[in-house]
């Protein structure tokens, strides 16, 4: 299995690319990156060439604004955050002209515009992180918060809560082929085995059809037995400042690392599977029947 990259690599190539120019030409590309989030890297409307414009449309976005996500970005990009564009969430704007000259400066740029859709999720894991971490030391409020809920794609939610001692996060997610659950619980069934060997893991659980306990009182939870659900608790040892950018990063793409693998392993499946078939057919082509010698006409 491998890590998905955390950064959207069409932003990260396309402003390298456009930062290293020492005479400034157009863009304009369109990306779609996953759980339907939209981005167009352009010059504004007047053509200006040494202005380039990062536009993000993003269906969390308006779950997220209740947990900060305005200041978030705010601390991470600064003076090239500005009043998004209609029809988009986010706008960065970058000046050519006014960028440092180190090249890795401007790589060091390129990659944390890169990683927009990274950074607005952080901001609810941030929230309920410093929870968990303010009750841990007891400076914490003792009302309950409550439970977060992000509809991060299609049908599909993450919830979200903070406890004095974990913070447990639940993935919502449909299998839309049959296929797909039963590669689904292998896959998930290594999650939850891998605490044995490592016990610094999370503890991971998850179910199928039945929502979990912390969702009984929940409205709208989505159901079905096509629906699973996961459920990471996540210890102090992994939402401490120490390790939690980590965690984040790791966490936030959930969702897109199992269908990811769910569908490579099917791709792999089907490959053996005609390779398999394609020897059997050599087989078949070269075999030749025997001549019965009964029926052999003597002289």
């Amino acid at each position: 299995m491998i890590l998905l990259e955390i950064g959207n690599r069409v932003i990260f190539d396309t402003l390298k690319s456009k930062f290293a120019l020492t005479k400034p030409d157009s863009v304009r590309v369109t990306a779609i990156d996953f759980d339907g989030v939209q981005y167009n890297i352009c010059n504004p409307e007047n053509m200006e060439k040494s202005i380039i414009e990062v536009h993000a449309r993003m269906g969390i976005f308006k779950d997220l604004k209740e947990h900060g996500v305005e200041d978030v970005l705010k601390r991470e990009y600064g003076e090239y955050l500005v009043h998004a564009q209609d029809g988009y969430d986010v706008t960065l704007k970058f000046d050519l002209n006014q960028l440092p000259e180190d090249p890795e400066a401007k790589e060091a740029i390129a990659l944390k515009a890169s990683l927009l859709k990274r950074n607005c999720f952080a901001s609810v894991f941030e929230k309920y992180f410093q929870i968990q971490e303010d009750r841990e030391k007891g400076d914490g409020e003792e009302a309950a918060v409550p439970m977060a809920i992000v509809n991060y794609h299609e049908e599909e939610a993450m919830y979200i809560s903070a406890e004095t001692d974990r913070v447990t996060v639940i993935f919502s997610t449909v299998f839309k082929d049959p296929d797909d659950v039963v590669i689904g619980k292998v896959f998930l069934q290594e999650f939850k085995d891998a605490r044995k060997a490592h016990q610094q893991a999370p503890q991971v659980l998850f179910s199928y059809g039945e929502k979990p306990r912390e969702l009984q009182n929940v409205e709208n939870v989505l159901s079905g037995e096509n629906v699973g659900f996961v459920t990471f608790v996540l210890f102090p040892r992994h939402t401490h400042a120490a390790n939690r950018e980590n965690t984040i990063n790791l966490i936030h793409q959930f969702r897109t690392y199992l269908h990811y693998h769910i569908k490579c392993s099917k791709a792999y499946l089907h490959q053996r599977m005609r390779s398999k078939t394609s020897t059997f057919l050599k087989v078949l082509n070269r075999a030749k029947p025997e001549e019965d010698k009964k029926f052999v006409k003597r002289g």
